[in-house]
């Protein structure tokens, strides 16, 4: 029988936007993490049938390495199997998964190969999904169910050489024309699959024509286009890198996405579908490092032993098993958030981002040292591995600034509120007495009592009971730093650094917590101990790392760390040579 901390029903809270913006205000939200989600058996067989269909194409990562390109034929046999629409609708020729059913086939692409999955992620996650969720009905007509079948590919054309993370930074300029068309100049750079068929395009509109960013479709063989250059990389070789040009392509109005001066708002809600996507594939990519290094290790003996037997060994294997299971956590649950329909998931997303894509990284260096020498002759997968993953804390978004996009969001609410404070004046005494008591009163309610999570099983109460304290002191810590710094914390980026690692750890402990919750429900402790047991050694973990965080917001050593910046700016290196 399911149990609870507490018996008693939650209240009745109004609907929230965000959840992990909700964190940083002090509050939990529970009615948005509980129950944990979960596809329906329908949609779940059917990601089981496109699981196995996957895992049945020839495709040789070696063959698509060597060749530059993941082959035309490996394409069109994706297509055919209905891998290349996964979220597009059935009407358009497409799988119709949620977000979560997409994703959950994301990961066995980065367990296949991270170069298939990037290139199957541009076309799908980024490339046509413009089209999927900005279109009309005549746009998707047109172009879904090509793009679902493999007969064309999407590529997600935003980057230049001056706008990457800032994708605000754009200079292709787009013009109107007499007629309604729209005349497209300027460069693209770094575009995945840039020399193909659909380039969702993204351009600065001219000031007399309304200003703002517009979202173009441009088709690869139009007049203008060119894609001159591909780039070499370090890894992912098979994917096709390109440096794009428009010279006076014309666009015809029928192939405008949305509204002109929706641009920018559509490439960011494009990359926050992109980035969840991304984070399940690089989970993907840590479950196939895991079977690497217990082979390896199991197998391989040294001083009369297997290399299993050592505590430094284990210790490697354990630390990529727990993150895999709080991040995992934190990943399905954003992926059911926007299958909830809640409006806001943008940082869910970036936070799901940022910690698989470097948890994978860092997991590679792991393993790539339980694996030594072997490890790092040319053609060992731990090798192509080290090579093709680097990337990912780089692209869609780079990790620091998506870091700082995190915190600053969730700051906002908050210092929204206290501006509201700021703004009381006594010749309006009604006003100023109700929003003063309101603060106060929230202030000494979340001080004595701090929001609860009341929905966990009995046996994980251990673990929800430190959140509510978290909730709190990243709350606190938050309001003072507005204070402190108010519309300058923009600029305290080591701060809000700390704000977001600690935002990122609750929320995959709240996550982890409801999942457990779950599978304890469904189950009973004996027979999901396992789980049980994986939850309590990342939450714990976890909450040190929320302590350490912030803390170090009072206690740190940021002025030496500018001073030794600044002195190492100014020798144009090294400092303090010992030989001169």
């Amino acid at each position: 029988m399911a149990q609870s901390v507490a018996r008693e029903q939650p209240e009745a809270v109004e609907e929230v936007s965000s959840f992990a913006k909700s964190l940083f205000r002090g509050s939990i939200p529970e009615q948005l993490v509980f129950p944990y989600p979960a596809l329906g058996q329908g949609e779940a067989a059917k990601v089981r049938e496109l699981l196995a269909s996957l895992h049945e194409v020839a495709y040789d990562p070696w063959a698509a390495e060597r060749d530059g390109w993941i082959g035309d034929d490996v394409v069109a046999e994706l297509g055919e199997r209905g891998l290349l629409g996964l979220s597009v609708p059935e009407a358009y020729g497409g799988q119709g998964l949620s977000q979560t059913g997409y994703c959950r086939v994301a990961e066995d692409l980065g367990w296949l190969d991270a170069t298939l999955a990037v290139v199957l992620g541009v076309h799908q996650s980024i490339g046509l999904k413009g089209i999927q969720l900005f279109g009309d009905d005549d746009q998707r007509a047109r172009f879904l169910p090509d793009l679902a079948r493999g007969r064309r590919l999407a590529a997600f054309a935003l980057t230049e050489p001056q706008a990457g993370s800032d994708a605000a930074a754009v200079t292709t300029r787009a013009r109107r024309e007499a007629d309604g068309a729209w005349r497209l100049d300027g460069e693209k750079r770094w575009i995945g699959n840039g020399d193909r068929d659909v380039l969702v395009t993204f351009a600065r509109i001219d000031e007399e024509d309304g200003g703002g960013h517009i979202a173009l479709i441009v088709e690869g063989d139009q007049d203008g286009v060119s894609a001159p250059a591909r780039y070499r990389t370090l890894g992912l070789n098979a994917n096709r890198l390109m440096r794009v040009r428009f010279d006076g392509v014309r666009v015809p109005p029928e192939n405008v996405l949305g509204e002109p001066g929706e641009g920018f708002k559509i490439a960011l809600r494009v990359l926050n579908n992109g980035r969840m996507a991304l984070g399940t594939g690089a989970l993907g990519g840590a479950r196939r490092l895991l079977e690497l290094a217990t082979a390896h290790t199991s197998e391989r003996h040294q001083f009369g032993h297997p290399l299993a037997d050592f505590e430094l060994v284990r210790e490697k294997l354990s630390w990529i098993v727990t993150h895999s299971f709080g991040l995992e956590s934190m990943a399905y649950l954003t992926t059911g958030l926007v299958d909830r329909g809640v409006s806001d998931y943008s940082v869910e997303s970036a936070m799901v981002k940022v910690t698989a894509t470097e948890f994978l990284w860092y997991a590679v260096n792991r393993v790539f040292q339980l694996a030594g020498g072997q490890a790092y002759i040319a053609g060992s997968p731990y090798e192509k591995m080290l090579r093709d993953v680097r990337v990912l804390p780089i692209f869609e978004g780079s990790n620091d600034v998506l870091r700082l996009f995190v915190a600053l969001s969730g700051c906002k609410p908050v210092a929204d509120e206290l501006r509201e404070l700021d703004s009381v004046k006594l010749a309006d005494p009604i006003r100023s007495i109700g929003l003063l008591t309101e603060y106060v009163v929230g202030r000494l309610q979340r001080e004595v009592r701090p929001e609860r999570i009341t929905q966990a099983h009995a046996s994980v109460a251990h673990l929800a009971t430190p959140v509510s304290e978290q909730v709190t002191r990243l709350r606190s810590t938050t309001e003072s730093l507005l204070r402190t710094y108010r519309t300058g914390i923009t600029q305290r980026q080591w701060h809000l650094k700390r704000l977001a690692h600690a935002a990122l750890d609750v929320y995959a402990q709240v996550a982890t917590i409801s999942r457990v919750t779950q599978r304890l429900d469904e189950q009973g402790p004996d027979l999901a101990g396992r789980e049980r047991y994986l939850a309590e050694a990342f939450c714990t973990r976890a909450a040190a790392r929320v302590d350490r965080q912030l803390r170090t917001v009072a206690n740190n050593d940021d002025e030496r760390t500018t001073n030794i910046a600044t002195l190492t700016l100014e020798h144009r290196g090294y400092p303090t040579p010992l030989f001169t």
